[in-house]
């Protein structure tokens, strides 16, 4: 843990590096894939700094997203994530194994390559497409020819908005309160003390930013996500029991 606290303070020098760079020279720049935890770390650095940010990880449901420091009003001009996408796909797909998302990472990350340069992996059937930087997609096409023991090739995505949307699984559940820990803890069929540990572990996000506050009602639409379970989309309050509980709706990512 020490380590790790280690880690992101480091990060976040970094970070205010690269706001001071983008204030003093009025020029976009970007960070690397960044995790969630990464992630909060940006946005605290962002407002000590006071330098717009956002971010973009090639979709709007990707979790894993670059930082981009700049404002585009301020600076007059726009300038574009630079992010790619490309198609892992089984030069015989007959013949192919059935694929999951930790055996496309394996056989990327054995590559030998940086963790910053690679997005989400989305998963599709016997594929998975990649987002990843446009150096790091080139390396892909000349370099990864094998996910276990299938032969396989990697294609440029032409066009992001073509890439298939990550699939969802609705589910209603009971919960007393609009509460975030209440929420999560039906969601993922949780103790209330487990789902509450869940906070104070740091692993809860909503809409992307770290909250270790669990009574934070929930709105419509909110994305959650919480590490080591998943992400889901809050679809906000549907009826009430005759007990007078509340039934909510949620969109798992799966």
């Amino acid at each position: 843990m020490a380590e790790r606290d280690k880690e992101l303070q480091l990060l976040e020098k970094r970070f205010a590096e690269l706001a001071d760079r983008a204030w003093q020279q009025n020029l976009f720049v970007f960070t690397g894939f960044l995790s969630l935890a990464e992630q909060e770390v940006l946005w605290r650095s962002a407002a000590k700094a006071g330098v717009h940010i956002e971010l973009y990880g090639g979709m709007d449901s990707a979790e894993r997203c670059m930082g981009r420091f700049g404002d585009p009003e301020e600076f007059g001009y726009e300038e574009p994530f630079p992010i790619c996408a490309v198609k892992i796909e089984p030069l015989a797909e007959k013949f192919a194994e059935n694929f999951s998302h930790r055996d496309f990472m394996g056989a990327i990350l054995n590559l030998g390559i940086d963790r910053s340069t690679i997005g989400d992996i989305c998963v599709e059937g016997k594929c998975a497409y990649v987002f990843c930087t446009s150096a790091m997609s080139v390396f892909l096409q000349e370099t990864l020819e094998q996910v276990r023991h299938t032969k396989v090739r990697c294609v440029p995505v032409e066009k992001l908005e073509a890439l298939p949307e990550k699939k969802l699984s609705y589910r209603e559940e009971h919960v007393a309160s609009l509460r975030c820990d209440g929420i999560v803890s039906a969601v993922w069929r949780l103790s209330r003390s487990q789902g509450q540990t869940l906070f104070s572990q740091k692993k809860v996000f909503v809409n992307g930013r770290l909250t270790e506050n669990g009574s934070q009602m929930l709105k419509d639409g909110d994305t959650v996500s919480v590490r080591g379970f998943g992400k889901f989309i809050f679809r906000g309050e549907k009826n009430t029991t005759k007990k007078g509980r509340l039934v909510i709706g949620a969109d798992l990512f799966v």
